[in-house]
């Protein structure tokens, strides 16, 4: 937190949960000033309703478009770059929208990063852009390579920025994820759709993400891919645990959806001979360094003992009792 103190930040989609969320934590501590940029308009105006603070300021803009970018940037140190169109079905229903967004969205963050030469630029990506299945994990995973690539285009007299990228599951109860579905139908008295009860997701909570994201903010030398430690849950145990919670009202076999997978991923078989882990996290390197390199530029960190991709049907399953405990913790309900 020291760290941050005098920081001018930007927040790219900060009227989301977790820009929202980091907005709150960042407000915590002594930093100068925190940008909010965002699209839609409606969404600030109650942001601001919320948050009182002298030192927020509320940016329309959208990242598609460069100038405006480039001009909310100015002055800026630490930039969270969380905007991206994020739900499955409709990013399928709409591959060259979020091509604009996601993908030269983040080009162009990164350009104006550079330009106004920002110190941090902090790219938050998804377990979805590991081996992709589906439009919006590709569209994540271009978004990833272009910041832990985006050094080849520093020139060290001239930059000081630094990119980072983030992957880390669903925010357990982030929008559109499976828990505040099956809260509105059981509220709702429908029946829960469930598409595998052995499903699995990784499990991380806002506060853990917030957590996850500040830390390896600083961690970072540049170019790095951080993934953080994570249990997992089977959907069964989702739908058991709100039963219980909120009551039963039945459930309905329904079929998968296109581009979902029944696990995910957060490295790959052929991301392990360039990853270090520390006991928190796993750093993802660009390239294989020697064992004196490692001690020298990363004296935390030490080769990963993974020997299989680190899966969500491969990791410690959450029970049942502390999913309930989450979720109440969460205010979800």
């Amino acid at each position: 937190m020291n760290e941050l103190k005098g920081k001018k930040i930007l927040s790219t989609g900060g009227t989301g949960s977790l820009g929202q969320a980091i907005t709150r934590r960042l407000l915590k501590t002594e930093v100068d000033v925190v940008r909010i940029f965002s699209r839609i308009e409606n969404k600030q105006v109650m942001m601001q309703s919320e948050l009182n603070d002298d030192r927020l300021r509320y940016l329309i803009g959208d990242i598609r478009d460069f100038p405006r970018l480039q001009r909310a940037l100015e002055d800026i140190d630490i930039v969270f770059h969380a905007a991206a169109l994020k739900h499955v079905p409709v990013v399928e229903y709409n591959p060259f929208e979020a091509i604009n967004t996601n993908v030269i969205g983040s080009r162009n963050v990164i350009e104006a990063c550079l330009h106004e030469n920002v110190e941090i630029a902090v790219g938050v990506g998804t377990d979805k852009a590991v081996s992709p299945l589906n439009t919006y994990g590709a569209t994540k995973l271009l978004m990833e390579k272009l910041f832990v690539t985006a050094s080849n285009y520093l020139d060290e007299k001239r930059h000081r920025t630094k990119f980072i990228a983030l992957r880390y599951g669903n925010v357990l109860g982030s929008s559109g994820s499976v828990i505040p579905k099956f809260i509105q139908q059981i509220k709702s008295k429908q029946k829960l759709t469930i598409t595998s009860p052995e499903m699995t997701r990784f499990s991380i909570t806002m506060d853990e993400a917030l957590d996850f994201i500040l830390s390896s903010t600083f961690v970072g030398k540049g170019s790095e891919v951080f993934v953080p430690k994570l249990k997992a849950y089977t959907i069964e145990t989702v739908k058991e645990s709100l039963q219980e919670l909120l009551g039963n009202t039945g459930e309905e076999k329904i079929p998968v959806r296109q581009g979902e997978k029944f696990h995910e991923t957060l490295i790959n078989t052929d991301e392990l001979r360039t990853t270090l882990e520390s006991e928190t996290r796993y750093m993802i390197l660009q390239r294989s360094l020697s064992d004196e390199e490692i001690r020298q530029k990363y004296s935390n960190m030490e080769r990963t003992a993974l020997t299989e991709p680190y899966s969500s049907d491969r990791v410690k399953l959450i029970e049942k009792d502390r999913l309930k405990e989450l979720i109440v913790k969460s205010n979800l309900l």
